[in-house]
């Protein structure tokens, strides 16, 4: 069985990814060993969690000393969408073997919009093209934060202000949901749970309460969020 197709199709779509994988990563490594942490961390933790928000935010609690209920809640919010992508796939997976629980763990936002907008080429072997196309886009996030880690661990580097790549993270996720939903409650309603978490309680609890009072706006809003 020869794959080279599959290969050259998966590596010549994901290469928009790789431009924007292989940077991002690279700041996560240099982030993650600038808190002093040993640079293995970051290959490990490219392989295993792959979630670039998430690993950003996981720097953060390692701080922080947070809590399991804190982490295990903040990072079910923070990847609660790519619970809806792996549904809205199970047709499309349907026939991919052992490969479905690979090509599910490593739906991340970027290979979701790939696989649900690019037109397949009906002689490519589907699992294998959607199996290579998730590996690339890994092993782009996997060889930037590996790179990012070595290079910080033996250079000095001036971090300054690295932590804000999280932040920009963040906003250009925001900014592609609201194209996709065109909805303006859902934003600003997390912009007045912010809000007033910021006002009301310490900054370590910030994050918790925000989701919360998130949740409690949405369900008050839940029916006129319905008809738009």
């Amino acid at each position: 069985m020869t794959l080279e197709r599959e290969i050259k199709t998966a590596f010549k779509i994901s290469i928009p990814v790789m431009m924007g994988y292989s940077v991002l990563g690279f700041a996560f490594g240099l982030l993650l060993v600038s808190f002093d942490y040993p640079w293995y961390l970051a290959p490990l933790m490219s392989l295993f969690i792959y979630a670039g928000a998430l690993q950003f935010v996981a720097i953060n609690f390692f701080n922080a000393k947070a809590g399991y209920i804190d982490i295990a809640l903040a990072s079910w919010f923070v990847n609660l969408r790519q619970s809806f992508y792996g549904l809205s796939l199970l047709k499309r997976f349907k026939k991919t073997g052992k490969l479905k629980p690979y090509l599910i763990f490593g739906l991340t936002d970027e290979t979701y919009a790939l696989l649900t907008t690019i037109k397949d080429d009906e002689q490519l072997k589907k699992k294998w093209y959607y199996f290579f196309l998730t590996a690339f886009n890994q092993s782009y996030w996997f060889i930037g934060s590996t790179l990012g880690a070595i290079v910080g661990s033996n250079i000095e580097f001036n971090t300054a202000g690295l932590e804000f790549s999280l932040t920009a993270l963040f906003v250009v996720l925001c900014i592609e949901q609201y194209k996709n939903l065109k909805n303006p409650i859902p934003f600003s309603i997390g912009s007045v749970a912010s809000i007033i978490a910021l006002v009301l309680v310490p900054s370590d609890k910030m994050l918790i309460v925000t989701i919360s009072l998130s949740l409690l706006l949405l369900f008050f809003f839940r029916q006129r969020l319905n008809n738009e």
